[in-house]
C-alpha cells in the first residue's frame, strides 16, 4: 500500500523550515491541586529539526552546499551545571559556522564558541547554566550556496538548593529517604527496558532491576529483534515545494536512509513517470550519500505541478511553483560619442530570455556582417551590439526591440580634426604673370572653398582650383595688379561645424625690374650651360643640359626683392616590374596570430609620400599596424594577423615627379569556420540516420578537404567518430544505430590548418524511442522445501514500446545488500524454481524484465523465506480472557493452540462496538500470550479476536464471546493504606487544616466530608478527583476542633475514615483568685478553672509568689491540674502577693494576680529590729521597639513570617494594619503576642497579599507605630526580583 508523505511535524512546539522539520517530545508534568485549578510545575520538551535555504540554483563543479558529518545533540544539563553543543560540518567553499537561541535573546556572556582543530568541531559551550539558559539553540552553517540550520533543545534541570548554613543552624528537615532499588516485576517490561540500553550495560541494569537470569534474559531478547520488521525507508527530510523562475533551475531534494541502498527511485510528474533518459537534458537526478536531487533545466510554466518521488511502498510529494517575472530592460540604452574610425559598442541585459531579440539602427534591422557585430549570452539575457570602423554615415538612432518593447540611444561621431601639413606660403610676381598657390591637408573628405580679401572667389577663366585627393592648388592666370590681396583657403568637413583655413599674400609687380640671379647665394658669372633672358618684366634663367652641377638654390634680386626657387634633379618613384609581376602571381600568406610583414622596394629622388590602402581604404597606424619608409623600400607590419585582416593590399607612391603603384593580395589562413545553419534530417529510422549541412561561410583561406562526422549516445560524454566525408558532399547517412536510442551527432571542417568548432545537432531519437520495461510485480512465493524456492510474479504494466525478451531472477540472503542472479540465462516466463539453498537460511528474490532497451527497474524484494520443509500453520489459540482493564486500556491473555506448528507470534484485532471493521492492535505479532490494548475511549464497549501466525501463515481467528468494557473492574470503594491517612491530628490556632486522602473504587466513589456527623458547610475547601480529595481550612479557629470523617460510596459499596482534629491555642486566664489561711504559716489559693483546661488534657496551672520586699517571682508550683493550691514555706512575717496561670502545649495564658498583699504572722517575736521600709520601683514606661519590622520580599505560594520586637510597661496593646486596615481579627492572618515579641504568619502568598504593614503598640503612656513593605513574586519575574532585592540591601545597609 503506498503510502503519500506530504508534511512531517511532529514537533512539541511549532517550527517552521524551508526543508525539513522533525521533533521529538519527551513531556514530564508534576502538578499541584489547588481547589478545581492544576498548575503546571515542570515541562520539559526535546527537540531535534533541520531547515535549509537554497541560495544557488546551479553549483559550479567541485563546489557543494554544506552539510552536518555530525549533528548537534539535545541536551539536558542540571543547574549549574555545564552544557557544550559539537557539531561537524563541511562544504565548498568553506562554510561559516555561527550559534544562535531560537527565542532571539543573546547567548550569555561567558560562553565559548570555538573551533576544536584536533576533533575538527565547531563547539558551543556554556558554563554554569540556570534557568534562563533553557532554550532551543540554532547552529547555522552557510556559504554561498546553501544556509542550512540544526536546531536542538537544551533543558536545564533544577537542582538541589545549596546549603544556607545559617538556616541549618535553626532547622533540621528530616533525613533525606534512602534511594529505592528498583524492581521489576514484569519479565515484559524488563525486555522493553533492555532494548533501549546499550548492550555493555546489559548486566548492570539487569541487577539494577533485580534480574539474576542475564542470559535467558538476552536470548529471549534476541529472538523479539528477530521478529521485528525493519523499515525499508526512514525519511530524514521530505520533499519540499519549489519556486523557482522561468528558464531558471529547479533542484527537488529529499534525505532518505534505505535499508537496501539498492533500492531504485521512481520520479514522476502527476501520474506520468519522468523519462529522464530520454529528456535531453531536461532532466537529471543526482545523489550525494542519503541526499537524492531532481534537478529540472530552463523551467517554464508547463513544468508546474506535483512531483512525486517513489521509494518501494512509499510516497513523497511537492509542488513546483514557476514565477514568470515581466519582461523588462534592467538598464536602458545610454547616449554613446565615440572618435571616428573607433568601434562603438551597445550593450542591454533583458529580466529573461526572448526569442525574438533586434537591433534596429534608424529603425532598419540590423544583421551580422562584417560591419556589425551581434553577440548574445549564454543565459541569453545579455545582448550587444558592436559597430565597427565608425564613419560618419553611422551617425543616427540606435534601438533594441524585445517583443513589445523598445529602447532606444543616439549614436554620434566625433570627427577628427583638419590639419594643414603644409599651408600657402605668400606669392610675389609680375603683372600679366601666373601665381600657385598649393597647400596640402590630413584628410582628403573635405569641402574647400577660396577667399580674396575676406570674400569667396569662384571658379572662372582668371581662376583655376583643384583638389586632388590632400592637395589643394589655386592658380591666378594673368596676373593684375588689382590682384593683389590676402588669399585664404577653408576647409569643412561633414557633421564638424569647425572651419579650418591657411592664408598667405599676394603681390603683383607692375613695373620693369632689372635684377641679378645668384646661385647658393652667390652671383652666377660662369654662363657655360646657362642662359639668361630678358622678355620685359619676365627674367627667365634657361640651363640647357641639367646636371648634378646645377642643383641648388637660385635667387632673383631685384631692387631689394627676392625671389628664390630650388633646382633639383627629379627622378618619379619606380617599383621594378619583376616584383609587381611577384606580388601578382603569389599573394603574401601569413598564418592567423602571426605577424605580416610587407615590403616594397622602390626608386625614387625626392623620397616620395608613402601611403597604404586596404580594399580601397587608406590604412592608418594603429596598436597592430607599424608603417615605415627608408630610402629604397616601404614596409608594412600586421602583428597578430586574423582572417579579418585578408585582402588587396595597395601601396601608394607619390611625388612632384609621379606615382608609383604596387598591388598584392594578402590571406591569412586558419582553421575553418564551422559548417552552417541548423542541421535538417533526411532520415530518422531505426536502422538510418541521414544528415544535411551547408559549408563553411569561411573556409579559413585554404581549401576545405572534407567533413568528420561524430556522435555520442544520450546522457554520455564521450563522441565517437562515425565517418568522414569529401568537402564537395554536405550530407551524410549512418546505419550505426540502435532503435529507440537517443543520440546528438556533430560536424567538423577540416583544411590543411586544422579542425574547425563543430557544428552541434539536437539529440534525436533513432525510430521509436524504447524504454526499458517498467517494474514486475513482487515475487510470491508458491512453494518452499529445504533446497528450492519456487516464486511467481506478474508482467509489468508497461513493456517500454518493445516485447518483453525475458526476466532476471535474482537471490540474497537476508541482511545482506549483494544480490547474485540464479541463472547466466533470461528466465522466460512467470513462474521459477530456484535451487541450489542453503537448508535454514533467509532468502529474498527479486525480477527485473528486460527487452531491447535493457533491463528496467528491479520488482520490489519478496517477502522473506527459509529454505526449508514446509511447516503447518498454527490452530486456534485457546483460552482468550480479560485479565484486567482500566479506564483507557484492556489486558488479556491466551494459551498456545494445541493443533498445528508452534506459532511465532499472535495478530491481535479489536473493533468498537458501533463499527464492523476490525484493526491489528499492533503492527508486528506479538510475541508473548498476554497483551494490554492502551489509548481506549472510557467507557466504551471493544471486542477483541486473535490469531496464531508462523511462517507457514495465520491461523483462524477466535473471538472474545461478550465485548469488553473499558473501565476498571467494579471494586467498592476502599483508602489507600500506603497513603497513611492520619486519625489524629494537632493543628496550631491560625494556621491551615489540610486532610488528603487518596482512595480506589470502580466507579469512583462519591466523597462527603463530615464535622461531628453533619456535613461540612462553611469555610472549608474541598477538592475533588477520581482517586482523591483534599479538605482545606486555611486558617483555623479553636472551634475547628471535632471529629472529622470522609466517607465514600459507590454502587458496591460504602467506607469511612475517622480523623479527631483538635486546635490548640494559648489558654484563656483562670479567674476569681482567693486566698485563705487553713494551716497556719500557709495560704490556701482557690480560683475558677481556666474553660480550655477541661479540653486540653495537656493543660495546667502554674502558681508563682512573690514577697513584697522584691520585684522577683518565684515558682511555687509548676503543674497544678485542680482549681485549688496550698503554698508553704512562707516565711513568718512577712507579705506576699501570688499568681496564677494556665500553661500548654502552645504557651502560657495572661496571669491572674491576687489584688492584696497576704501578710504571714509570727509565732513569737525573738528580737526586734528596725528595718528600712521598702519601696517598690516605679517600672511603667511607654511602649518602644527595640527591633522594628523589615521589608520582605516572597515567592508566590510560599508562607512569609514577619516579627518585632518590643518593650513597655503595663503591657502594650498590639494592633496589626494592612494599608490602614485592621487586621488583627482576620482569619486570613495568624498572629503571636508573648514576652515583647509580635509574629506576624501569612500563608501561602499571593499577589493580593503584597502592600504596606504596620504594628501599632499602645497603653496609657503613650503608643508607637513600626512599618514595613510585602513584595510577593512570581517564580521568573527576574527585573522584580532583582529590584526589590537591591531595595532590601540598601534598607539592610542602612538599618
Amino acid at each position: 500500500m503506498a503510502t503519500e508523505v506530504i508534511q512531517m511535524e511532529t514537533k512539541f512546539q511549532q517550527h517552521q523550515s524551508f526543508e525539513m522539520s522533525k521533533s521529538v517530545e519527551h513531556t514530564s508534568q508534576t502538578t499541584k491541586i489547588v481547589g478545581e485549578e492544576m498548575v503546571s510545575k515542570e515541562s520539559s520538551s526535546v527537540v531535534e529539526s533541520f531547515s535549509m535555504v537554497t541560495l544557488s540554483f546551479e553549483i559550479p563543479p567541485g563546489e557543494s552546499i554544506p552539510e552536518f558529518l555530525e549533528k548537534p545533540r539535545p541536551l539536558t544539563a542540571p543547574e549549574g551545571d555545564k552544557a557544550v553543543f559539537r557539531a561537524k560540518v563541511q562544504g565548498n567553499p568553506k562554510p561559516n559556522v555561527t550559534w544562535k537561541r531560537e527565542s532571539g535573546i543573546p547567548i550569555k556572556e561567558g560562553s565559548k564558541m570555538f573551533f576544536d582543530s584536533i576533533n575538527k568541531e565547531y563547539v558551543l559551550k556554556l558554563e554554569n547554566v540556570t534557568s534562563d539558559d533553557a532554550d532551543n539553540y540554532k547552529c547555522v552553517v552557510s556559504n554561498p550556496h546553501a544556509d542550512i540550520i540544526y536546531t536542538v533543545s537544551l533543558n536545564v534541570a533544577e537542582g538541589q538548593e545549596k546549603l544556607d548554613f545559617k538556616k541549618m543552624l535553626k532547622k533540621r528537615g528530616p533525613p533525606a529517604p534512602k534511594k529505592k532499588e528498583k524492581r521489576v516485576v514484569d519479565e515484559k517490561e524488563m525486555l522493553e527496558i533492555l532494548s533501549k540500553v546499550p548492550k555493555k550495560d546489559f548486566e548492570k541494569v539487569c541487577m539494577e532491576y533485580g534480574f539474576t537470569d542475564f542470559r535467558g534474559l538476552l536470548k529471549k531478547l534476541k529472538e523479539m529483534k528477530k521478529k521485528v520488521e525493519v523499515e525499508a525507508v526512514r525519511i530524514l527530510k521530505p520533499l519540499e515545494d519549489v519556486s523557482v523562475k522561468v528558464d531558471a533551475t529547479a533542484i527537488f531534494d529529499t534525505i532518505l536512509e534505505l535499508r537496501d541502498p539498492n533500492t531504485k527511485l521512481i520520479w514522476s510528474k502527476g501520474d506520468e513517470p519522468l523519462r529522464i533518459q530520454y529528456s535531453l537534458g531536461k532532466y537529471d537526478t543526482k545523489q550525494m550519500g542519503t541526499k537524492y536531487m531532481l534537478y529540472i533545466t530552463n523551467v517554464n510554466e508547463s513544468d508546474m505541478g506535483t512531483y512525486n518521488v517513489f521509494v518501494g511502498d512509499t510516497k513523497l510529494s511537492a509542488q513546483l511553483k514557476v514565477i514568470d517575472e515581466p519582461l523588462r530592460f534592467l538598464a536602458d540604452l545610454q547616449p554613446l560619442k565615440i572618435t571616428e574610425r573607433q568601434t562603438a559598442i551597445f550593450e542591454i541585459r533583458l529580466s529573461k530570455k526572448v526569442p525574438n531579440f533586434t537591433w534596429k539602427f534608424n529603425g532598419k534591422e540590423l544583421k551580422r556582417d562584417d560591419k556589425y557585430e551581434i553577440i548574445s549570452s549564454e543565459d541569453g539575457l545579455t545582448h550587444t551590439l558592436k559597430i565597427k570602423d565608425a564613419r560618419p554615415s553611422d551617425v543616427g538612432e540606435i534601438s533594441a526591440e524585445a517583443g513589445q518593447m523598445v529602447t532606444k540611444a543616439a549614436l554620434s561621431i566625433q570627427r577628427t580634426p583638419i590639419k594643414f601639413v603644409r599651408n600657402l606660403k605668400n606669392v610675389r610676381v609680375k603683372e600679366r604673370g601666373k601665381a600657385c598657390l598649393d597647400c596640402e591637408l590630413t584628410a582628403k573628405d573635405v569641402t574647400l572653398k577660396w577667399m580674396k580679401n575676406g570674400k569667396v572667389i569662384e571658379r572662372s577663366s582668371k581662376y583655376n582650383m583643384t583638389h586632388e585627393g590632400k592637395m589643394a592648388e589655386l592658380i591666378i592666370d594673368n596676373t593684375e595688379l588689382n590682384d593683389s590681396g590676402e588669399y585664404m583657403v577653408v576647409a569643412m568637413q561633414e557633421n564638424d561645424p569647425t572651419e579650418y583655413y591657411s592664408n598667405c599674400n599676394v603681390t603683383v609687380d607692375g613695373e620693369v625690374q632689372e635684377g641679378v640671379w645668384l646661385k647658393d647665394g652667390k652671383e652666377i658669372t660662369d654662363m657655360r650651360g646657362i642662359q639668361i633672358v630678358k622678355q620685359g618684366a619676365v627674367h627667365k634663367l634657361i640651363i640647357d643640359k641639367m646636371g648634378e652641377q646645377f642643383e641648388g638654390k637660385y635667387t632673383f634680386r631685384a631692387k631689394g626683392a627676392d625671389s628664390e626657387a630650388t633646382v633639383s634633379i627629379a627622378d618619379p618613384p619606380v617599383i621594378d616590374p619583376s616584383i609587381l609581376e611577384a606580388f601578382a602571381a603569389h599573394p603574401v600568406t601569413v598564418k592567423a596570430k602571426q605577424t605580416a610583414y610587407i615590403k616594397v622596394p622602390f626608386k625614387a629622388k625626392p623620397l616620395p609620400k608613402v601611403t597604404w590602402f586596404k580594399d580601397g581604404i587608406e590604412v592608418t597606424e594603429e596598436e597592430k599596424v607599424v608603417m615605415e619608409r627608408t630610402n629604397d623600400h616601404a614596409l608594412l607590419t600586421i602583428k597578430d594577423c586574423v582572417r579579418e585582416d585578408s585582402g588587396s593590399i595597395m601601396l601608394k607612391l607619390k611625388s612632384d615627379c609621379g606615382t608609383a603603384f604596387a598591388q598584392l593580395h594578402l590571406n591569412v589562413v586558419d582553421i575553418p569556420k564551422p559548417p552552417q545553419g541548423k542541421v535538417e534530417f533526411l532520415e530518422k529510422s531505426g536502422k538510418c540516420v541521414k544528415m544535411k549541412w551547408k559549408a563553411p561561410k569561411d573556409n579559413g583561406g585554404k581549401q576545405v578537404t572534407h567533413f568528420i562526422i561524430e556522435r555520442r549516445i544520450s546522457g554520455k560524454k564521450s563522441w565517437i567518430k562515425i565517418g568522414e566525408i569529401d568537402s564537395k558532399h554536405t550530407t551524410f547517412a549512418t546505419d550505426k544505430v540502435e532503435e529507440g536510442k537517443a543520440y546528438q551527432f556533430r560536424i567538423l571542417a577540416v583544411n590543411s590548418e586544422g579542425l574547425s568548432e563543430p557544428l552541434e545537432t539536437e539529440e534525436i531519437f533513432a525510430g521509436d524511442p524504447i524504454d526499458p520495461p517498467g517494474q514486475a510485480t513482487q515475487p510470491q512465493v508458491s512453494d518452499v522445501t529445504k533446497e528450492a524456492v519456487t516464486i511467481t510474479w506478474n508482467p509489468p504494466a508497461q513493456d517500454g514500446g518493445s516485447p518483453i525478451m525475458g526476466y532476471i531472477v535474482e537471490r540474497r540472503k537476508k541482511g545482506s545488500n549483494l544480490w547474485v542472479p540464479v541463472s547466466k540465462e533470461l528466465v522466460q516466463g512467470t513462474k521459477h524454481k530456484v535451487d541450489g539453498l542453503l537448508e535454514d537460511t533467509e532468502y529474498e528474490f527479486r525480477v527485473i524484465a528486460v527487452n531491447r532497451a535493457g533491463p528496467g527497474h528491479p520488482s520490489s524484494a519478496s517477502t522473506s523465506v527459509v529454505a526449508k520443509d514446509p511447516i503447518k500453520p498454527p490452530g486456534l489459540v485457546k483460552g482468550l480472557q480479560v485479565t484486567d482493564s482500566s479506564n483507557s486500556s484492556i489486558s488479556l491473555a491466551w494459551q498456545q493452540p494445541d493443533e498445528g506448528d508452534a506459532p511465532s507470534g499472535y495478530i491481535l484485532e479489536m473493533r468498537a462496538e458501533d463499527t464492523k471493521e476490525w484493526s491489528k492492535c499492533t503492527k508486528i505479532p506479538i510475541s508473548g500470550t498476554s497483551y494490554t490494548v492502551g489509548g481506549l475511549q472510557e467507557r466504551q464497549k471493544y471486542f477483541f479476536r486473535i490469531r496464531a501466525v508462523n511462517e507457514a501463515g495465520v491461523g483462524e481467528p477466535i473471538e472474545l464471546k461478550e465485548g469488553v468494557l473499558a473501565m476498571p473492574p467494579p471494586a467498592p470503594p476502599k483508602f489507600d493504606l500506603m497513603a497513611r491517612l492520619k486519625s489524629h491530628m494537632v493543628v496550631r490556632a491560625g494556621t491551615a487544616l489540610c486532610i488528603h486522602a487518596s482512595f480506589t473504587g470502580s466507579p469512583p466513589p462519591t466523597v462527603v466530608w463530615q464535622k461531628d456527623g453533619i456535613p461540612t458547610r462553611g469555610r472549608e475547601s474541598i477538592t475533588k478527583g477520581k482517586n482523591h480529595s483534599q479538605f482545606l481550612i486555611h486558617s483555623t479557629k479553636r472551634f475547628d476542633t471535632g471529629l472529622y470523617r470522609i466517607v465514600l460510596s459507590n454502587d458496591y459499596g460504602e467506607t469511612s475514615h475517622d480523623i479527631h482534629v483538635q486546635i490548640a491555642d494559648f489558654p484563656r486566664p483562670p479567674t476569681n483568685l482567693n486566698l485563705y489561711e487553713e494551716v497556719p504559716n500557709t495560704v490556701s489559693l482557690t480560683w475558677d478553672h481556666s474553660p480550655d483546661i477541661k479540653e486540653d488534657g495537656g493543660a495546667h496551672y502554674v502558681i508563682l509568689k512573690r514577697d513584697t520586699s522584691t520585684a522577683t517571682w518565684f515558682t511555687a508550683a509548676e503543674k497544678v491540674y485542680s482549681n485549688k493550691y496550698t503554698v508553704t514555706g512562707l516565711l513568718p512575717g512577712r507579705k506576699y502577693f501570688f499568681r496564677v496561670f494556665a500553661r500548654n502545649d502552645i504557651g502560657d495564658s495572661d496571669p491572674l494576680d491576687s489584688k492584696d498583699s497576704w501578710h504571714i504572722n509570727k509565732d513569737k517575736e525573738l528580737f526586734s529590729a528596725k528595718i528600712k521600709e521598702y519601696h517598690e520601683r516605679d517600672w511603667c514606661h511607654a511602649p518602644r521597639f527595640i527591633n522594628p519590622l523589615k521589608n520582605h520580599a516572597v515567592r508566590r505560594g510560599h508562607d512569609c513570617t514577619m516579627s518585632c520586637a518590643f518593650l513597655g510597661n503595663p503591657r502594650p496593646v498590639v494592633t496589626i494594619y494592612k494599608s490602614n486596615v485592621n487586621i488583627t481579627a482576620s482569619s486570613k492572618f495568624w498572629y503571636n503576642s508573648t514576652s515583647g515579641v509580635c509574629t506576624l504568619m501569612i500563608p501561602a502568598c499571593t499577589t493580593k497579599d503584597s502592600g504596606d504593614y504596620s504594628i501599632l503598640i499602645e497603653n496609657e503612656l503613650g503608643q508607637e507605630k513600626c512599618n514595613c513593605t510585602l513584595t510577593v513574586y512570581d517564580k521568573d519575574d527576574k527585573s522584580l526580583l532583582d529590584s526589590v532585592t537591591e531595595s532590601l540591601q540598601k534598607s539592610k545597609h542602612i538599618m
